[in-house]
């Protein structure tokens, strides 16, 4: 495992900015054209794409042998599909739909090895398939694994203070589409940025980092001064859909 791998969570909870895409096309050659843009991270979106556990694993195994740092947003916040996408070599999970303080304990023990928490197996893509010693593994996993929980439900603003501050927690991700559902709101309306702002302070005031999802750079400015470090822009898809409608609209008025 190369050192942008192993040092992904340490510039993540630095609060380093970080730039990174969602993947939700399943596929491990998309992986390495992805990782020849050299982002900062891939997530790959098991939450809303058509991800299993093969799919998730050959994506990774892509992602590692070019040393790009990956997260998967796990379909649940249950400690199997946590425990799967570790153990198939993922930099960390972006958890949906965290709503309570409670809820993210249980994800931060669902992520880590030891009494009532992740079940143990060496013989994984992210042990080392049995080369690498326990006592490496449970140590690198514990220092390397970034734990970054989804704030995008009206219950989640009043509990994000709560959240951040739950030992284990390394970024509140907001999510602005799903907050704006939520709210019964459109994703630009102000109250929704607002909002998210609060989310972001609490973050903030519990030394945790903020992500946001933005479909472009115009953005980055004004979230980087709420607070925000982790932006993941658009994804594989809407990359492929926009530069093959600008094509095709430039090709057309050329008259071609």
């Amino acid at each position: 495992m190369g050192s942008r791998i192993q040092n992904f969570r340490a510039r993540l909870t630095a609060g380093a900015p970080l730039s990174g895409t969602f993947l939700k096309t399943p596929s491990p050659i998309v992986c390495e054209v992805l990782a020849l843009a050299a982002l900062d991270v891939v997530c790959l979106d098991a939450e809303h794409a058509p991800f299993g556990r093969m799919e998730i694993d050959g994506c990774l195994a892509a992602l590692r042998a070019a040393d790009q740092p990956s997260l998967v947003r796990v379909a649940e916040c249950s400690a199997t599909e946590i425990r799967s996408a570790l153990d198939c070599g993922a930099g960390g999970i972006l958890a949906p739909h965290v709503s309570c303080a409670e809820q993210a304990r249980a994800i931060v023990a669902a992520a880590r090895f030891g009494e009532g928490g992740r079940g143990y197996s060496g013989a994984t893509r992210a042990g080392g398939f049995g080369d690498k010693a326990m006592r490496d593994h449970i140590a690198d996993s514990h220092s390397q694994t970034a734990i970054i929980v989804q704030i995008e439900d009206t219950a989640a603003l009043e509990a994000a203070a709560a959240i951040a501050a739950v030992p284990g927690v390394d970024c509140l991700f907001v999510g602005r589409v799903d907050l704006a559902v939520a709210m019964g709101k459109e994703p630009s309306v102000p109250e929704v940025e607002e909002a998210a702002r609060r989310v972001c302070a609490a973050a903030r005031t519990a030394r945790v980092a903020t992500g946001v999802f933005t479909t472009g750079l115009e953005e980055v400015a004004r979230w980087r001064a709420a607070g925000a470090s982790l932006f993941l822009f658009g994804s594989d898809q809407s990359f492929v859909l926009t530069e093959a409608r600008r094509l095709a609209t430039g090709f057309h008025a050329r008259g071609q």
